[in-house]
């Protein structure tokens, strides 16, 4: 089935959401082409969620380098964007690459806390060449959102009003990192680094004397984001 806007399934949930339907925000899911447009007039909503087509998602069998064009064309139009100087950008991955992870999560309620996975800050206020050592999930991004626009008020099942099974307010568990600390609010704000969409790559094929088989080899990479310079 072609993806649009207007699709539920797992690259689109939230035509699937009780509350989306029941607060009459269908028309809120938009398709990428008005994200585009919205950042070209500098008329950016304040909060965008966007999720990826499985064309462009770098699960396989789909190529990674289709999923980084994606993704840097869309930070590139946010730092062409007059709205570039407000905004902050969190890139993030739901699947860890299906590698084995050495480390155990943290205990923090019924639920628990899952594999770790990669997380990546871009804006003009990210702190340069900076690590965060927080215990840090999703729901940290709930808590920056609603910490920023509602005055830190949560999704609480005791006061919502909804049905809902969670059995903590996970924005509020003490364990929970908070964002603000990867930002410097009183540095001067750099400018945009627009990066190519497809870069040149390193990849040599070379083929192995002895088996005579084609091999790969591969440079070590480096991500680089807006927080550096």
């Amino acid at each position: 089935m072609k993806q649009n806007a207007k699709t539920p399934g797992i690259w689109n949930p939230l035509p699937y959401f009780d509350t989306v339907h029941d607060d009459h925000q269908l028309g809120n899911i938009q398709s990428i082409s008005r994200f585009y447009a919205a950042a070209k007039h500098g008329t950016l909503p304040a909060v965008s969620w966007i999720v990826p087509s499985g064309a462009v998602s770098e699960h396989p069998p789909d190529p990674i380098h289709k999923g980084v064009a994606y993704v840097t064309g869309i930070v590139n139009a946010v730092m062409r964007s007059k709205d570039w100087s407000s905004t902050a950008i969190f890139l993030a991955w739901d699947d860890w690459g299906g590698l084995y992870d050495n480390v155990v999560p943290p205990s923090v309620d019924l639920n628990g806390y899952g594999l770790r996975v990669p997380g990546i800050v871009i804006s003009p206020y990210a702190k340069q060449g900076y690590v965060d050592h927080q215990i840090l999930s999703f729901d940290a991004y709930a808590k920056f959102i609603e910490d920023d626009f509602l005055d830190g008020q949560r999704l609480d099942p005791l006061t919502d009003g909804r049905p809902d099974p969670r059995p903590t307010v996970r924005e509020d568990v003490p364990i929970l990192g908070n964002l603000v600390s990867d930002f410097d609010f009183n540095q001067a704000p750099r400018p945009p680094m627009i990066l190519p969409t497809n870069p040149k790559t390193t990849l040599v094929r070379a083929r192995h004397p002895l088996h005579h088989r084609s091999r790969v080899r591969v440079r070590a990479p480096r991500i680089i984001t807006a927080a550096q310079t």
